[in-house]
Parts: C-alpha cells; structure tokens; sequence
C-alpha cells in the first residue's frame, strides 16, 4: 500500500498568481485532505513598490519589493491553506517587451534546462497525482508564466511520473463578458486597436474544448481574501473591486484543459483527481 497522501502541484510564476488562477482548487483540494504544493518560479520583484510607485520609477526597489511580495505570498498561502511553498525565487521578467526580460538571472533568460532541472527535484520529492500550470503561451503572453510552462513540461520529462497534468485557462464565453464585467466595476477600458483585439480572442479556448471544470463556489471567499492578501498590487488586481459576493459568483468555477492523463477519466470532468480516488 502507498501511503503517500494524494497531492496537487501548482506551479506559477509569480507571488498572487497562485489565487487568480487556482485559488479555489487550492483552498477546495486543502480542504478535502489533498496536500497542496505551491511552486512560485519568480521573486515579482517588477510589480508595484509602496505606494503604487511602478517599476523603473525613482524609489522602486525590486529587492525591497520581493520582500513585501513574498510576506504576502505567505500570508495568502495561510488563508488557501497550502501545505508547502516553494521558491525558486528567479528574477521578475517583467511584462513582454520590458527592459527586466534580458536582465541577467531573470527567470526569462534563464536556461530552460536549468530551471527544470529545479523542479524536477521538487516533482521527485513531492511525487504530485495532479500538475497545474499555464499554457504554452502563458495564457496571455507573459514571459514568466510562458517559462513556467516550459520548465514544467520539460521537468515532467525529467521524470518517470504520471500525474494528470492540467494548465489553466478560460471559457471563451466568459472573455466576451469580461470587458462588460470590467466597466460595470468602473475599469476604464479602452477599445483595444484591432492587432490588440485579435490577441484578446485567442485567450482561452472555446467552451467545448475545456476539459475540466471545477465547482469552487464554496471557497471564493478563501479566494477573494487570498487576492487581498496581495495587498500591494491592489491596484493591479481588478478582480477585488467585485467584493467579496459578487466575486465569489462570477469566479465560482476554475477551467482547465487536460493535456496529460493515464486514468482514462471521462471528459469534461468536474474533478482535477477524477479517477484518482
């Protein structure tokens, strides 16, 4: 008999990613006596300083705010109930196109085989049932969450494990709505010129095409208050702006898209550890 508990890896690339996307499985899974592991692959030391000051303006201090940033990645991880987190703590990328993507050491000029090679040592210890991580296009284009992709796929390659491998993404029903969604809570939205608008349609996948859709309605407000945990990029995190109700029903469902399965689970599946247990 294997006595290991069942576990679910996450792997993201930065400190808040881990509540946007999977805050709800990891809070709902927690919950359930799953053991959940927080893989965070960057320090986020390109999001906002104190008081909103932006990268590369006087008094922005990437060290100083990879420190704050990770204080709160604690302190959100205390609220989704993850058993462990791991850093690899790699430099911010910052967005696509930004000075920090060549700088030395950051986590987008870093070797994927070197970074693999990190969490494949992490895959071997923690042995996970389920992997979670993004798409190959980091699902809206960012460096850092496509080099999570990529390290993770290639540490999965690493090893001899099996586990049901999912990455994250969005109905296409849902990313019509959430321009509307976005203005009904005072977001100034601007129409997105054509190029913009084309990339825009190409975020997540058509409702068909989702494999797996998880009901974690129940712990949206773990969720929500995981998002304010991250109280520093408050500016950034438009979802709070919702309150915690209003949240908590229109993100009361995560979606994956399996890519990766020796159960022979049904698809579509309303369980990350359908035919695991």
């Amino acid at each position: 008999m294997n006595d290991r508990p069942l576990t679910l890896m996450a792997v993201h690339a930065h400190p808040d990613d881990e509540a946007t996307g999977t805050g709800g499985v990891l809070a709902r899974y927690a919950a359930e006596g799953i053991r959940t592991i927080l893989v965070t692959c960057t320090d986020g030391g390109c999001g906002d300083g104190p008081g909103g000051v932006k990268p590369g303006d006087p008094g922005h201090e990437p060290a100083a705010v990879a420190l704050m940033r990770r204080q709160e990645l604690e302190a959100s991880c205390e609220v989704l109930k993850v058993s462990h987190l791991e850093m690899l703590d790699y430099a911010d990328s910052g967005m696509m196109g930004w000075p920090a993507n060549d700088a030395p050491g950051s986590f987008w000029q870093t070797p994927v085989e070197e970074g693999a090679a990190r969490l494949a040592e992490l895959l071997r210890r923690y042995q996970p049932d389920v992997v979670v991580t993004y798409d190959e296009n980091g699902f809206y284009g960012h460096p850092d969450h496509i080099q999570a992709n990529r390290i993770t796929m290639a540490a999965l390659a690493m090893t001899a494990q099996t586990p049901k491998v999912y990455w994250t993404t969005a109905p296409r029903s849902m990313m019509q709505r959430f321009g509307e969604i976005m203005r009904e809570f005072g977001a100034d939205v601007q129409e997105p010129d054509p190029a913009e608008a084309a990339a825009m349609a190409e975020i997540g996948l058509p409702d068909e095409e989702i494999t797996t859709w998880v009901d974690t309605t129940a712990f949206g407000g773990q969720k929500f208050d995981a998002l304010a945990a991250h109280a520093s990029q408050g500016e950034n995190i438009f979802f709070l702006r919702m309150g915690r109700e209003r949240f908590t029903e229109l993100m009361g469902v995560e979606t994956f898209v399996r890519v990766q399965d020796t159960t022979g689970a049904v698809v579509p599946e309303n369980d990350l550890f359908a035919g695991l247990r």
